[in-house]
Formats: structure tokens, sequence, C-alpha cells
């Protein structure tokens, strides 16, 4: 485990690495005369980021001082850190990541959709933030029906709540319905500032009074991985599912469904 001095030690380096890469014209300034040093000045990097030359300075040293997250971002946008640099930065200043906010649009990669392909006796989907149903398998479209709702309205949530034919297909609707809801309200939290999906949950608040109801109950269940009944053909099956962060940053999620063993 690392100790706080080498820790420090690293962030130093990291933040004179990054300085010393940009040019003043990288950053609007003018380029001047000759340098002794490459890249950017401290007092530059400060002023550029509204934060005062000492405290940078002292950050840029490795001194022991805490700092805020304005603070670090305003340094990572002046110092045009990519996400993992940024977060890379973080990690060092304050010994845990950034908060990224959540983003609903996203798309799936090729080989996500070859894995999908590649299980083909089970259910499998991918979801974004907002629930969008961005791909799937002929197994989760014969059980799901996803090709019978247009693009705009494959949306896991938009299905589970208006559409009849899904209703019939969970076997305990009243008690999954609130469950996978809550799942959605997680997701809801981190992607609170997208305009698509807060439109989704207005508009589901007045298409149905169910949602509407549950919604506003702000009950919060256990991720709902686990085992989930389905009626097809007048029978009951037990499906056991999960779900897979495959992309982190883009915030996709596959879940794959197999049937229990006790079928």
């Amino acid at each position: 485990m690392r100790t706080m001095k080498r820790t420090r030690e690293e962030l130093a380096t990291f933040l004179r690495s990054r300085r010393e890469r940009l040019s003043p014209n990288d950053v609007g300034l003018p380029s001047g005369g000759r340098r002794r040093t490459p890249g950017l000045r401290r007092e530059e990097v400060a002023a550029l980021a509204g934060v005062g030359l000492t405290w940078y300075t002292w950050l840029e040293q490795g001194r022991e001082i805490g700092v805020s997250t304005t603070f670090l971002d305003n340094i990572s946008r002046v110092l045009k850190l990519d996400a993992s640099e940024r977060r890379h930065l973080f990690l060092l200043a304050h010994q845990r990541p950034p908060i990224d906010p959540g983003k609903t649009w996203c798309i799936v990669p090729a080989l996500i959709r070859r894995l999908m392909d590649d299980l083909a006796q089970h259910p499998a989907y991918v979801l974004n933030l907002r629930w969008d149903v961005l791909a799937y398998n002929d197994a989760a479209n014969q059980l799901f029906c996803f090709d019978q709702h247009p693009p705009e309205r494959r949306n896991l949530l938009w299905m589970l709540f208006t559409d009849p034919v899904m209703r019939q297909l969970y076997s305990q609707w009243e008690e999954e319905a609130p469950r996978i809801l809550s799942s959605f309200r997680r997701d809801y939290a981190n992607a609170s500032q997208e305009t698509d999906i807060k439109a989704l949950v207005d508009e589901m608040k007045k298409v149905s009074p169910e949602f509407q109801q549950f919604w506003r109950e702000h009950d919060v269940h256990e991720p709902c991985n686990g085992r989930r009944e389905f009626t097809l053909d007048g029978e009951i099956f037990t499906f056991e599912h999960t779900s897979l962060t495959i992309d982190a940053d883009r915030h996709l999620r596959l879940v794959v469904y197999a049937k229990s063993e006790e079928n």
C-alpha cells in the first residue's frame, strides 16, 4: 500500500508533467518570447483555473494540503486532462475517485453484440441508464417481444408499466414492478441531470397511475438479481438473471437470463 508521502510525490510529478506538455497557444495565451522551461508556468495555470497561485504551487510541490473537487475540476480543465487523467488526479489528491455524472446516450460496442449472439440460448440485452434497450439477441426478443415496439418506445421501464403483454409475462408483476423500479431509481439518481431521463419519468407519471404511486413511495430495495418467474404459454418458468457492467464510462449494462435447472 502506498504511503501518503509516495502519493504526494506522484501527484507533484503528474501535475508538472501535464503542465509542461502544454504550450501557451494550447490554452489561448500569447506565446511571447523564449521560455527557460517547457510548457505553462504555474502562475498561468493558477490564473486560468481561477485558483490561488500559492495553493496551486503547494499542490504541485506535494505538500500536505486539502483541496476541493471544484479546485481539482478547474485544474483538470486547464491542463486538458482526459477522463482517465482526471480520475488519476482525483485519486492522487483525494484518495478516492471523482463522481462522474451518468450519461444516457451511448453506443453498444460490436464485441458485445457478438457476445450476445454467442449466448443464443440465453436471453440477453443491453441497457443504458435510461433503461433503453439498445441491443438484444433473438432469445431476448422471443421472451420480451422487443421487436413489437418502435425503437423510441423500446424502453424496459415503459414496457413494464404500459405493455399488457409484458405485464402478463411477469407472473408476480405486483411484487416485481416496485422492485424493478427501485433498481431504476438508482440509475436515475446517477443521471438525473440528463433531460431525456427526466422526460421519461414525467411521461411515466402521466400514463401509469401505478408508476406514479410507486415512484412517490420512494421505496429502495436490494438490486434485483437472482430469480424471476415468467408465464409462457400458460406455464410458469423460473429464470435466473444477472447484470454485468460492460462499459463503466458509458454506463452500459448487459442483462442475461437463464432458465433455472428446477424447470
